[in-house]
């Protein structure tokens, strides 16, 4: 292993934490998502532990807003910050530590994205990120005054336009085009202007953006895909790619796949970065941890089991099986087609009962699960990260603050002494701190291809 290469972490910071059952627990203060001092809180903490990221994941529906008024109130994770609204705040509490938010390409316009991305990198000094979505929830276009949800593949295909429309948008200007000249009265030098002038299929679009050049020249690109049609989005546009995994294998086959797909898009693989999610509950012994584990697990109502399994199997309603029965077999689901499969493999490989299904997805949601000590832990990403199944992890803590505070103080210095992770920031930006290029310019493309 070169001494270049580290393990890259995200902090996936969620109100009460990971585990459906996370708000019930007595170390989680009351409706955390309305709290900016609680993801201040996981911010800092994960900054501490030299954390490349912390990211917002995000629904344009109310969870579970659609399911049974019992579901409905008993989900502990309906009301939370709008996230770019959220990381602005945080871009003023925190110094070092990437900010990434989800966004919808779907359900929003591509103006309006590069707009809020280049404020945002701008506010915080070049450590934004966007975690591109195209929504899988079909209840989202009921918000947004459409008759119908996308089905998956125009999804991707307005995506893929979007990106690149976005992308030119943050291109309008270059690096020093603003030359602010008070004695000549040029405030902007006009050979430094790019105006896209974009006519597609989904999208006419102008320009030029009203936001200078973001100072990391784009935003990081995060996509968390899976599907064939997602990967094939991720290895065209993506930096950072979230995802996934059960077992190491399917890490190892995914990490080969998608890597595989960057020569097609004149990519190297040091280009895309890729970071299973773990879902870590750590006890300074295997029985603590396992004791921690099982008190959260108690907390589980059996109505908002079933309705996550629901959810993750693409809205299919499980309610007329009996509990303790094996899952049926499905059709696969239009919207959420890589969690389906996922999480009905992980039914039917174990022949687990519904009852059973729910309990094992409950916290990691299909993520990989390890219940042990930090070095447990540590072990599992060293062997992940060695072996070729992941450049990095976003960690899921179960609760919050607890979990992330638990794998900040006694993991994070387990990696370091292993010299697999750093021991401080290396860059400014996040995308040095990733080890990632900086895109060029429209004036440096132009002087590039004429070279």
């Amino acid at each position: 292993m070169s001494d270049q290469r580290k393990i890259r972490l995200g902090a996936f910071l969620r109100g009460p934490g990971h585990h459906v059952a996370a708000w019930r627990h007595p170390d989680v203060p009351a409706n955390p998502g309305l709290s900016l001092k609680h993801y201040a809180e996981g911010a800092r903490t994960a900054e501490r532990g030299l954390f490349d990221m912390a990211f917002l994941a995000d629904s344009l529906v109310a969870r579970n807003g659609d399911q049974p008024i019992a579901t409905f109130e008993r989900t502990g994770h309906v009301a939370h910050f709008e996230p770019l609204t959220l990381l602005s705040a945080l871009s003023a509490l925190t110094e070092h530590i990437g900010l990434v938010a989800t966004a919808s390409t779907t359900y929003d316009d591509p103006f309006h994205m590069a707009r809020v991305f280049a404020s945002l990198d701008h506010l915080s000094g070049g450590r934004a990120g966007w975690n591109v979505v195209t929504s899988a929830d079909p209840g989202a276009a009921a918000n947004f005054s459409r008759d119908r949800h996308l089905n998956h593949a125009e999804r991707y295909d307005r995506a893929l336009e979007f990106v690149t429309v976005v992308k030119k948008l943050w291109d309008s200007y270059d690096d020093d085009a603003f030359v602010a000249d008070k004695a000549s009265g040029i405030a902007i030098d006009r050979d430094k202007i790019h105006v896209a002038n974009h006519i597609g299929r989904h999208f006419q679009v102008r320009g030029p953006l009203n936001v200078a050049r973001p100072p990391q020249g784009h935003p990081v690109i995060v996509q968390a895909g899976s599907s064939d049609a997602g990967q094939d989005l991720a290895a065209e546009t993506a930096e950072v790619v979230f995802t996934a995994h059960a077992n190491i294998g399917s890490a190892k086959r995914f990490y080969s796949d998608l890597k595989g797909r960057l020569a097609r898009f004149g990519r190297s693989p040091g280009g895309l970065k890729i970071m299973p999610g773990i879902f870590p509950v750590i006890g300074r012994t295997q029985a603590e941890a396992e004791d921690k584990y099982d008190a959260i697990q108690d907390l589980i109502d059996p109505v908002v089991g079933l309705a996550l399994a629901s959810g993750l199997l693409g809205g299919v309603d499980l309610s007329s099986y009996p509990l303790d029965g094996p899952l049926p077999d499905l059709p696969e689901s239009e919207t959420v087609k890589s969690r389906f499969k996922l999480v009905s493999d992980l039914a039917h490989d174990r022949q687990l009962t519904i009852r059973e299904l729910y309990k094992a997805i409950a916290g990691a949601r299909g993520h990989y699960q390890i219940v042990g000590t930090a070095n447990d832990v540590a072990d599992l990403l060293e062997e992940w990260f060695t072996e070729g199944a992941a450049d990095g992890f976003n960690i899921m803590p179960p609760i919050q603050p607890s979990g992330l505070s638990d794998f900040v103080d006694t993991v994070v210095p387990e990696l370091q002494r292993r010299s697999l992770f750093r021991t401080a920031y290396e860059g400014e930006t996040l995308r040095e701190n990733l080890g990632l290029e900086r895109p060029l310019s429209g004036s440096q493309l132009l002087a590039t291809q004429r070279a």
